[in-house]
């Protein structure tokens, strides 16, 4: 166990390890990077804009969370719905080729360390002057969606604004007033829509993995825990939002044939036939004229089997990337985890992409040339966003793999509890020996197992035979098989926390 009332053991080896910066705030920016973010942070005046400071936007997001990107606004109208959704506007204080500009392609995106970040733009902009926190006039684009009454997108309009949010929401907090019946009337329609949404997502085939995720949080003793994190319907609506605004994006893009796509090839067939096996060898019912996201939508996450499908289900979501294109429309457009062309217009805050891609939809919007430095950039732009995306995943698995030697590191030779994910052993002999990853539900960790009885799905017993700090690595031996458990759910005994999409 960690030691109690303690400071909390820090993440420096990881960051050394991945050359980050050691603390995440204005010192870890270049000099002439701050200085510019500070000027353009006290600037109160922005070029003419339409006013939309009377729409009653909202935000929702976790309650910690600053770098507030997003403000909605969902009503209802004669014809369906109408969606008003502003996303911080990062043109109006990143000067192109000035030295944020150059910071931020360098950087690619926000890191997020369970006890630091490293922020895309100093604190100053992400977390100050362009952050959509109530109460303030910011800079925007604003994207207004009208919709039918099935959910469709009949009419989209992009535009710079100064918006002001009236109120800054968190998921539990608007998940509760919408169990009470008191939702805010600024998205007292998004249940409806967003359950609209995700209907037409399945039909799309959309591809989506309701796995539980791991997450790390002070556990109030000077330490840290790991605690699993379930996506709830308000996070899911919201998040249908936002897709929703990038599939436009999408669109907008490819008419026009210039942009910069999110995609995710669709699996090839071999990868589907072996799923289907593997879901059928569990228990799960597959009918052969159903698809993988009509399949994995009706699984429940909480049930041993599902863990493993889902698992499973990971190899066809493998060769995201994303793909720019001027003058003529990419081969692959297509993004199978949301079932159409997509981009990402949404996270500038947090994400480099979006304010390129934003820039070309809002000149293409309004009928005028795509600006030349937004232009000159979008060929280099998929490089730099992989090159980032592997960054963020290393820090992430190492940040959980550290966590969960740290626990462990004084239960060597202990029992627990699992759940065999995925089976590394091509035999698939009930008792023959292999290795396999298993998680483990209290405390939720993911491990290395190896022994007799891995059979992907089954409930076992392990006994913990290795958790080294230094090297991150944890690693168990199955002891026995327990009952199947099919249909029992996994008692989850960690809480759970929202957090943005």
């Amino acid at each position: 166990m960690l030691r109690t009332g303690a400071a909390l053991p820090s993440f420096a080896a990881v960051r050394k390890e991945l050359a980050l910066p050691e603390l995440a705030n204005s010192a870890t920016f270049p000099p002439e990077v701050q200085a510019e973010a500070e000027r353009t942070a006290a600037r109160h005046a922005f070029a003419a804009r339409a006013d939309a400071t009377d729409l009653p936007l909202v935000t929702i997001d976790p309650p910690d969370a600053l770098d507030l990107d997003q403000a909605l606004l969902v009503r209802r109208t004669a014809r369906g719905f109408t969606v008003d959704y502003a996303i911080s506007d990062l043109t109006a204080f990143v000067r192109p080729g000035g030295p944020l500009d150059l910071e931020a392609q360098r950087r690619g995106q926000t890191l997020y360390l369970p006890d630091s970040k490293v922020p895309l733009h100093p604190p100053v902009l992400s977390e100050g002057a362009a952050s959509l926190l109530p109460g303030e006039v910011r800079p925007a684009v604003l994207w207004t969606i009208d919709l039918d009454a099935d959910g469709q997108p009949v009419d989209v309009r992009v535009r710079r604004a100064l918006v002001r949010s009236t109120a800054r929401l968190d998921y539990e907090g608007v998940s509760a007033d919408i169990a009470a019946g008191r939702p805010h009337p600024s998205i007292a329609a998004m249940p409806d829509l967003g359950r609209l949404r995700r209907e037409q997502a399945q039909a799309r085939g959309a591809v989506e993995l309701v796995l539980p995720e791991q997450q790390i949080e002070p556990d109030g003793r000077g330490g840290w825990r790991i605690v699993l994190r379930r996506r709830n319907d308000v996070d899911l609506w919201n998040a249908e939002i936002s897709l929703l605004t990038g599939m436009c994006a999408a669109d907008l893009m490819i008419k026009a044939r210039i942009g910069l796509l999110r995609t995710l090839p669709d699996p090839d067939q071999a990868t589907i036939v072996e799923l289907k096996q593997s879901a059928r060898a569990l228990g799960v019912q597959w009918r052969e004229d159903q698809g993988p996201a009509c399949v994995l939508s009706g699984l429940d996450p909480r049930e041993p089997r599902a863990l493993a499908v889902f698992t499973e289900a990971s190899r066809l979501l493998r060769g995201a990337g994303y793909v720019s294109f001027d003058g003529a429309v990419p081969q692959q457009t297509r993004h199978t985890g949301v079932g159409a062309p997509y981009a990402h217009v949404t996270a500038p805050l947090r994400r480099l992409v979006d304010r390129f891609t934003t820039e070309v939809c809002l000149a293409l919007h309004a009928g005028a040339a795509v600006p030349a430095w937004a232009r000159q950039a979008l060929p280099h732009l998929p490089e730099v966003m992989a090159a980032s995306d592997r960054l963020a995943a290393r820090a992430e698995r190492a940040c959980l793999d550290q966590v969960e030697s740290w626990l462990l590191a004084d239960r060597v030779g202990d029992m627990f509890e699992a759940v065999v994910l995925r089976n590394s052993d091509d035999s698939g002999g009930a008792h023959a020996a292999g290795n396999a990853d298993v998680f483990v539900t209290d405390p939720p960790v993911l491990g290395r197992c190896f022994g007799v009885g891995l059979r992907e799905g089954r409930r076992v017993q392990v006994r913990l035979v290795e958790a080294d700090p230094a090297t991150r690595k944890v690693q168990f031996k199955a002891v026995h098989s327990l009952d199947p458990a099919r249909g029992e759910e996994l008692r989850w005994t960690s809480s759970a926390r929202a957090r943005s999409v």
